[in-house]
């Protein structure tokens, strides 16, 4: 059984991706720790909690904390791809669950604290949470069964108006850099491999004709996405970078090939802040300190993403 922490700012594909965990049979969702990215932190929360109630999880499980309302130095710059409300313009009821008291910082130590070595941690929003929690407790990656962090982009193929950069890594360049510095072995999952793994327009079709709540809600918050990417990227279908995140984190045995890299993230460049910069041929002598997953079984994945949506 993995026992999952998740991290995220929903969000339409960190909605994509909570269904995913919460729909795979060998998982628990244990917490969800929010943070400020897609949109602002009340609305991301909010986000959170209305996903739970259309996966029909009685109130509190699993508990939900609201954590960094602003990156570490910048003011925070929602973006703008996820529609006004955070899920696709759905404008869904507002839900009646509440966060806990507790700082999801604080939450992150002390459940790594309660099940050392248990607990596999998946971040798939800026990681000031995590950069809070790790100057609280440097120990946290060794209390910690594994990280996956969804991420960057390794060959500066980015998806922001600094085209090297990626959004969550972009939006706290200097809460990435913590958590690359400080979490030796995380695995992470970049931009250019959700770029490899599209979902095209005839599958985004067929989980939009799927029955159930499940599938009521993805159609109503994904309905604007291939639009959107057409538009913006030219291709044709949509994004799933939380969800191949997710996917990884809840089965490693899908990833079908890595690599061992030393990342690190630029902070000053004047067109680069936020770049995530690989040392492909190890010329720095320094250790390697991510796994860079760049390829996954597609058929897997595919099987989890109809998973997600189907009746519960």
């Amino acid at each position: 059984m993995t026992r999952l922490v998740i991290d995220t700012d929903p969000g339409v594909d960190d909605a994509h991706a909570i269904m995913l965990a919460f729909a795979h049979p060998k998982t628990r969702v244990e917490a969800i720790t929010v943070v400020a990215g897609n949109a602002g932190l009340e609305r991301t929360v909010a986000n959170a909690c209305t996903v739970l109630d259309v996966l029909d999880l009685p109130p509190g499980q699993p508990p939900v904390f609201a954590g960094c309302a602003r990156p570490l130095l910048d003011p925070h710059v929602r973006a703008t791809s996820h529609g006004t409300d955070g899920l696709g313009n759905s404008q869904l009821p507002p839900s009646a669950r509440r966060a806990e008291v507790e700082h999801a910082a604080l939450a992150l130590v002390r459940l790594a604290d309660e099940s050392p070595g248990e607990l596999t941690l998946v971040a798939i929003g800026p990681l000031t949470n995590l950069a809070i929690a790790l100057s609280l407790d440097p120990g946290l990656p060794r209390k910690y069964r594994r990280l996956v962090v969804m991420g960057g982009a390794v060959r500066a193929t980015g998806n922001m108006r600094d085209p090297s950069t990626e959004f969550n890594v972009s939006s706290d360049p200097e809460a990435a850099a913590i958590v690359l510095e400080n979490w030796p072995g995380l695995a992470l999952v970049p931009w250019e491999t959700t770029l490899r793994y599209v979902i095209g327009l005839e599958r985004v079709e067929e989980l939009m004709a799927g029955r159930g709540p499940r599938a009521e809600f993805f159609r109503r918050i994904t309905g604007e996405r291939p639009r959107l990417v057409r538009e913006q990227f030219g291709l044709s279908g949509i994004f799933a970078a939380d969800p191949l995140a997710m996917a990884v984190a809840v089965e490693s045995e899908i990833v079908t090939r890595s690599e061992r890299h030393r990342v690190t993230v630029e902070l000053s460049g004047r067109h680069t802040r936020g770049q995530t910069t690989v040392d492909w041929f190890h010329f720095s002598g320094e250790a390697p300190n991510v796994e860079i997953v760049l390829e996954l079984d597609e058929d897997r994945f595919w099987e989890m993403m109809k998973a997600s949506i189907a009746p519960g």
